[in-house]
């Protein structure tokens, strides 16, 4: 192993800071791994442990031949993704998606990360950026970076700091809910075919619903806050209710592919619940991020069916993220362009989910690492999920509408030739998978 060299340093012990102190010792690349937790906590997390999942447990679609989030997921465990081990390892039922055992996902990645010789983990907050004698650097910070390095972040990029607010949907007891209302299924029985629980609604219990959460106390902004907008891919429900009544119907609360065995009537709506632990414990509303107030999440939730009686083992809520403009101050190889010993990984990039942060931290490593051993490194093609979120970035989002976003075959170049439109994902899939491989096949691209 290289070890006769400086260490590189990663700050932030999250998703993306965890994957690149994995990535650089697997490299042979002394780490210093610098967590502020729990010297100095934040607004989401309740842990100190590296790699908590403040919000959903799900990384959601794991086909990597339909979807763009399945496709990342395969090509990152095929490059010894530490995130992805974790999750195969602590996952729990889910349908087609991947979700996990929070505590065990995380309790997983900090052992891994603690035993490995070549990773000194220090907890202390960074309140500046890495000094340039510190060499090559990674700050992986994410959303809920603290504000004395988000000053430092701001003065360095001399660019507004953009910001977005993230919402937690609300995780309750399972013996809490009324199985004589409720019945296990995954929609179109995908999965196991029963991985959800299903809370069924008439027409008049889903009117009933929307009208509570439009008129439930809601948290109230700070006036700096006002303008700040939300991520559409983690909207609160109330704000979804606000855009028309049938809005939640098409989204997290539609009844398509469920068949509620204690009735003969097809439900209106369905509120679904998805596992949050191995022992099944504990269930978290799908989609049901809110911004509620406690007291209004208890009152409205328990309207309802099976959750009248639901007790709540954490409530939602709503935080503040922040993160940079990625395509104006960062080059092609995430380096800041004011200061290129620093490169940046992870949600404050401007990548939004598990996945595709974690996607950013493996590639920020792999760029440092490549650097400081001299080796070569070809960036993925921009036909790979791995290419395509950070051609995103780095350039292939416009920096003045620029917004978080998740992996999607929109960020793909176009296919070739007419393809019909049922066969486009397979057509995206394919030509990535191959992609991939001979990328792979490099060398030190994707050794």
């Amino acid at each position: 192993m290289t070890t006769d060299i400086k260490p590189a340093h990663v700050v932030g012990g999250g998703l993306a800071g965890s994957e690149a102190a994995w990535q650089l010792a697997t490299a042979g690349i002394p780490v210093i791994l610098h967590e502020m937790r729990p010297v100095r906590g934040t607004d989401a997390h309740l842990t100190d442990g590296l790699a908590e999942l403040v919000c959903s447990n799900s990384f959601r679609s794991d086909d990597a031949q339909n979807n763009a989030v399945g496709l990342l997921h395969q090509e990152m465990r095929n490059l010894g993704s530490l995130i992805m081990e974790s999750a195969d390892v602590n996952k729990v039922p889910a349908g087609g998606a991947l979700a996990v055992d929070r505590n065990e996902f995380s309790a997983y990645i900090q052992t891994k990360i603690e035993d490995h010789p070549l990773i000194t983990l220090e907890r202390e907050e960074v309140t500046e950026l890495p000094p340039k004698e510190w060499g090559p650097s990674i700050i992986a910070t994410g959303p809920l970076t603290s504000s004395a390095l988000a000053t430092a972040i701001h003065q360095a990029t001399g660019a507004d700091a953009l910001a977005f607010f993230d919402a937690i949907a609300p995780i309750l007891y399972k013996d809490s809910i009324d199985f004589e209302i409720t019945w296990f299924q995954s929609r179109y029985d995908k999965g196991d075919g029963s991985d959800y629980i299903n809370c069924p609604m008439t027409q008049a219990q889903y009117a009933d619903f929307i009208e509570a959460l439009l008129i439930g106390d809601k948290t109230e902004f700070k006036e700096w806050e006002k303008d700040t907008p939300y991520f559409d891919g983690c909207l609160p429900i109330e704000v979804m209710a606000e855009r028309g009544p049938e809005t939640l119907r098409y989204g997290p609360m539609k009844p398509v592919g469920l068949t509620n065995p204690r009735s003969d009537e097809k439900p209106y709506a369905v509120v679904q619940l998805r596992q949050d632990n191995k022992l099944g414990t504990l269930y978290n509303m799908v989609g049901f991020q809110t911004k509620l107030t406690y007291g209004e999440q208890k009152r409205v939730f328990s309207t309802i069916p099976g959750l009248e009686k639901a007790e709540f083992a954490r409530l939602g809520g709503l935080h503040r993220n922040t993160f940079i403009n990625s395509p104006d101050v960062l080059d092609d190889e995430l380096r800041l362009k004011t200061y290129p010993h620093i490169r940046f990984a992870g949600q404050i990039t401007g990548v939004e989910g598990y996945v595709e942060s974690t996607a950013i931290g493996l590639l920020a490593s792999r760029l440092t690492a490549a650097e400081m051993t001299g080796r070569p490194f070809t960036l993925p093609p921009v036909t790979t999920a791995l290419g395509a979120i950070l051609g995103h970035i780095t350039g292939g989002a416009d920096a003045k509408t620029f917004q978080p976003m998740n992996v999607n075959f929109g960020l793909f170049p176009p296919l070739e030739g007419r393809i019909k439109k049922k066969e486009r994902k397979l057509a995206y899939t394919g030509r990535a998978a191959a992609d991939f491989v001979n990328w792979q096949g490099t060398g030190p691209a994707g050794s």
